[in-house]
């Protein structure tokens, strides 16, 4: 993994994991989770970053003693739970957090691909013009 990832984009991994609700959320780390928004500072506030930490205690404490979230896979299953518990509303940072983890492939995705277009355009043959006179 760490010839693949830089070393912030293998913490910024490590934080989304703590997300997964797998085994009655095993993985829920608050420090690593408060860590997250510093990934993306233009999406937080200063206010919202303290208001995250009560939020992520009283999230963990909430959903682990609900069983309509014990039985759950992924960070997706995870955000439809949320929302037709509607808890997506009461813990308002944390969906976002689920947000911007469940559009992290995309974006990468999409990035990686238009450089590997711009790779194909920028081909060294395509690079040389062939003068008929």
């Amino acid at each position: 993994m760490n010839n693949r990832f830089t070393e912030v984009n293998t913490e910024l991994l490590l934080c989304v994991a703590c997300l997964i609700p797998k085994d009655i959320f095993y993985a829920f780390d608050k420090e690593k989770l408060i860590r997250l928004p510093q990934f993306y500072p233009s999406e937080f506030f200063p206010i919202q970053l303290l208001a995250l930490d009560s939020q992520l205690q009283n999230y963990f404490l909430d959903v682990c003693s609900e069983d309509a979230f014990w039985e759950l896979e992924g960070i997706g299953d995870l955000s439809i739970k949320m929302v037709e518990t509607r808890k997506h509303i009461v813990y308002l940072l944390v969906y976002f957090l689920l947000k911007l983890s469940l559009i992290l492939p995309l974006a990468t995705t999409t990035v990686e691909r238009a450089f590997s277009a711009m790779n194909i355009i920028k081909a060294e043959l395509r690079n040389c013009m062939v003068i008929n006179g």
